[in-house]
């Protein structure tokens, strides 16, 4: 398979990056390095031979078009996004740029292109918007009522993807993502509340948690969301899949595995929460188990380890406890 990855040099993107290496496909990255970064993609760049090319390109330039147009992947995997709700708020102009002019600019280049397929990276925490509590785990059937313009430009984002596929017959998948963490998430941001946690725990520092702590979110693996989206290639077409594990885990719970696998017995502050900040979420993994034979199989305390690990390595240290 040939394959165009946008965002590719990020967390999610560059493991999808490894994956599709190891199963022999011919892969090109646009990525503008913003949140990325090339370190993610060392290993690929390195043994790939002449299977990978990156191009240091904003998914908003219409030169996304020229290089879909040359490099005709067969399948297109849209990663590339503006994923900060805060920034969308403060700025849902530059949201809208990234998010609706970026994927056009990419809709646009695989039609040029003869694409088959685009996958597409949606977001299950923002789509639904915050139904009753008693609508959990959500469904897809759930209507899409984003509350922030990030969730609402990706919502547009999934409308042209419906609309390219009834005008253009370019099939597509959107993936709508529960809280993905993972290693190479970065621990340095606002968002990536796992690896946060954890470069801090590690550090022996005490850890802010926003809120009362009891608000829940649905933890899942990147290694089990990357593997969604290699099903998807192939499986799902049309169609809207929650890509979660279907069960709640409070912020609480997730400081205390974390805290228990360091060692450490420092409790966390708590700071106020944000305006808007969603109580409760989780996601009916349901229709992905039926249309793209997926289910996420890591347990928290799995996932937990395996970024702790990560981190530790990137500081020389020891792996962490098991």
């Amino acid at each position: 398979m040939r394959a165009l990855v946008t965002g590719g040099a990020g967390f999610i993107g560059s493991t999808l990056v490894d994956r599709l290496l190891a199963e022999g496909a011919t892969v090109d990255v646009v990525d503008d390095l913003s949140s990325g970064s090339l370190v993610n993609l060392a290993e690929a760049r390195a043994g790939s031979g002449r299977r990978l090319t990156v191009h240091h390109l904003d998914v908003r330039s219409p030169e996304v078009v020229d290089v879909l147009t040359l490099r005709r992947p067969e399948v297109v995997f849209h990663l590339a996004a503006q994923a900060d709700d805060g920034i969308s708020v403060a700025d849902p102009v530059f949201d809208a740029e990234v998010n609706v002019l970026g994927t056009l600019r990419v809709l646009e280049g695989a039609r040029a292109a003869g694409c088959r397929r685009v996958v597409f990276a949606a977001s299950g925490e923002t789509l639904y918007g915050e139904p009753d509590p008693s609508d959990l785990p959500w469904r897809e059937s759930l209507p899409a009522r984003p509350l922030t313009p990030f969730g609402v430009s990706k919502k547009a984002a999934i409308d042209y993807l419906v609309a390219y596929r009834q005008l253009h017959t370019l099939e597509f998948v959107a993936l709508a993502l529960a809280n993905v963490y993972g290693p190479r998430q970065d621990p340095h941001g606002e968002t990536g509340m796992v690896a946060v946690f954890g470069r801090r725990l590690l550090a022996g520092e005490q850890v802010t948690i926003v809120g009362d702590g009891n608000q829940t979110r649905d933890f899942v693996f990147v290694d089990d969301v990357v593997d969604a989206f290699v099903r998807a290639a192939t499986k799902g077409g049309g169609l809207v899949c929650n890509i979660g594990t279907g069960r709640e885990t409070s912020v609480n719970a997730l400081y205390a595995e974390m805290a228990r696998q360091v060692g450490s017995d420092l409790q966390p502050r708590y700071a106020p929460s944000r305006p808007g900040e969603l109580r409760r979420c989780s996601l009916d993994p349901s229709r992905a188990a039926m249309q793209l034979g997926w289910k996420a199989w890591t347990t928290v305390a799995e996932g937990v380890r395996s970024v702790l690990e990560h981190l530790r390595g990137e500081q020389g240290g020891s792996t962490a406890p098991r």
